[in-house]
């Protein structure tokens, strides 16, 4: 018999990225504060429930409840607070999505204005590329024009 040998599931998915942006009459440390708080997408997101963590800083997991009943597991990558960033990559999830990696960005614009990029590439399992990707935009676009109102 063949001795087991280390392996694992997550990998980093191929596929297009999709990026959405918004830009935010605030300063970038307040844009920040609201998207960089990997425990708190709800207050942007209002199709989430809640929100559970396990852990803190890189490494910790942010599991996502929906209001329909799915539920998505997600792991911080990297966070640089000084460079205002952050990756992370889904583990599990009921969205039918094989592989997810995500990324948010803010950049400062000038006196009072901001931007937050975020950039997700995804494998779907139970549709097509295409449809993952209009999928993704439009709920990163929707999201994002959120956080706009909410700061604007």
């Amino acid at each position: 018999m063949k001795p087991l040998q280390p392996d694992t599931l997550i990998r980093n998915p191929h596929g297009t990225p999709v990026v959405a942006s918004v830009e935010v009459a605030c300063e970038a440390a307040r844009l920040w504060r609201l998207v960089g708080n990997f425990s708190g997408f709800d207050a942007f997101i209002p199709a989430l429930s809640h929100i559970e963590m396990t852990g803190d800083g890189v490494g910790a997991l942010r599991k996502k409840f929906f209001h329909d009943g799915h539920c998505v597991v997600e792991q911080l990558n990297s966070r640089d607070e000084h460079a205002m960033c952050m990756t992370w990559t889904t583990l599990y999830n009921t969205l039918g999505v094989a592989q997810l990696w995500a990324a948010m960005r803010v950049e400062a614009l000038g006196a009072g204005r901001s931007k937050a990029t975020w950039t997700l590439i995804g494998e779907p399992v139970a549709t097509t590329h295409a449809a993952f990707e209009q999928f993704a935009q439009a709920f990163a676009d929707s999201a994002l024009e959120n956080v706009r109102q909410i700061l604007g």
